[in-house]
């Protein structure tokens, strides 16, 4: 058997796994959401459940398209790009063949986005974007990626061309640009589809910034963006480095919280800074870039001649990476997982010294309530999909020890929001 059939035999494992965990988490949640509610009401539990059941089932659907779309790219898609663009230059071919591989298997993609959006979450009571504006956001992406991403093709190209262990130099150069983004993306990047406002609540800003002097946060501050113009679920994130970084809150989150609930889940943010989160996230994603590239510095002459390249052709070696790293990454993200859900875990025992346990316990419960999130997850699926973890598992880790507290907790928060 040729090295082509080697790795069509892995990838077809690698689909079949993945339905697997899928079919595993669907059935979970399919018996699940009829048993007893919890952390929603009743109602709340089983719309929460039929979501996760119908997120999943199009997930399996993704996933069967992404097989199909291996295949054509495997048995004559790559060879008939390779002959459409007759271009000299090794450097402008590759960075012109990329773009043509990501943006066909973009557009075989984008109606499951779609139905994603204006289907699926519209029914659930999520989507507030238009089609104008989701429109809009895939031309920004496709502008940024057109002048952006092709120069990073381009640079990588040369590098393969032109170092010896270019696998070395050409891992050093992504991690880079990796930095990069991370530097740009809440400054430069983020403001092209939100807008960044700070808070007009004064009392409110005065104790936040009392909150980043203990945690010894120096940034560009804390900024509300306009979330809701797309979708009315409440979050928050940490993002950027040095001076770049910022605590960014979606202005849900600020409607549906109390002061000190905001508070919290800002600390629980702040945690995230003190114990450089972001940095040992990249340094464990630098790490496996190091061994992917490794590995697909090393192919055989055979797979390229037997899809129809010429062997060790630089825009040959970028797809192989773009279409084989899938399943490499899915079979190590548990790892990465498992410290993110440490890290996880670490941040809310740093939010509960800094505001205290109870708003952030209370501030948890009402994510999951207009977040529409199902509290339960087969194991197998936490085990390869959650960074966080289970919701169940950080409220007990912050002082809840029954089930029968959260349910009561829960409960007498919405009936207190119904009388207010």
């Amino acid at each position: 058997m040729g090295p082509l059939g080697v790795v069509s035999i892995l990838y077809g494992v690698y689909i079949l796994f993945k339905l697997y965990v899928s079919t595993m988490q669907a059935g979970f949640v399919a018996k699940a959401k009829r048993g007893e509610a919890l952390l929603l009401l009743p109602g709340q539990f089983l719309k929460a459940g039929r979501y996760a059941l119908q997120k999943e089932r199009l997930t399996m659907v993704e996933t069967l398209i992404e097989y199909l779309l291996f295949l054509f790219w495997m048995g004559a898609g790559l060879a008939w790009l390779d002959r459409l663009i007759d271009v000299e230059d090794p450097l402008v071919k590759s960075v012109l063949f990329v773009d043509a591989f990501l943006a066909i298997n973009y557009l075989v993609m984008l109606p499951l986005q779609f139905y994603r959006k204006f289907v699926l979450d519209q029914a659930f009571g999520f989507n507030r974007s238009t089609i104008k504006l989701f429109l809009l956001d895939q031309l920004k992406i496709a502008i940024l990626f057109l002048l952006f991403g092709s120069l990073v093709i381009y640079g990588i190209s040369w590098v393969i061309l032109s170092l010896p262990n270019w696998w070395l130099w050409g891992a050093l150069f992504l991690f880079g640009v990796i930095v990069a983004i991370n530097l740009l993306y809440p400054t430069l990047i983020a403001p092209l589809f939100h807008n960044f406002t700070t808070l007009e609540n004064e009392e409110l800003r005065g104790q936040i910034e009392e909150l980043l002097r203990r945690s010894g946060f120096r940034s560009d501050g804390v900024f509300v963006i306009d979330s809701s113009r797309r979708d009315s679920r409440l979050n928050a994130y940490f993002a950027g480095l040095g001076r770049s970084k910022r605590v960014v809150l979606f202005d849900t989150l600020v409607q549906k919280l109390s002061s000190q609930e905001l508070l919290a889940v800002l600390g629980h943010e702040l945690g995230h800074f003190r114990h450089k989160d972001v940095i040992k996230h990249l340094l464990l994603i630098g790490l496996i870039l190091f061994l992917l590239f490794a590995l697909f510095a090393h192919l055989p002459d055979e797979l390229y001649q037997a899809v129809g390249l010429e062997p060790g052709v630089p825009h040959g070696t970028i797809v192989f990476f773009l279409l084989l790293s899938p399943p490499l990454f899915f079979f190590l993200m548990p790892l990465v997982n498992l410290v993110s859900r440490s890290n996880e875990f670490a941040a809310d025992r740093y939010a509960g010294r800094l505001v205290g346990r109870a708003p952030l316990r209370s501030a948890l419960l009402k994510l999951v309530q207009e977040n529409s999130h199902f509290p339960l997850a087969h194991p197998l699926y936490v085990f390869f999909y959650y960074s966080h973890p289970p919701i169940i598992d950080r409220l007990q880790a912050l002082g809840f020890q029954e089930q029968g507290n959260i349910q009561e907790a829960m409960r007498e928060e919405l009936e207190s929001d119904a009388h207010r």
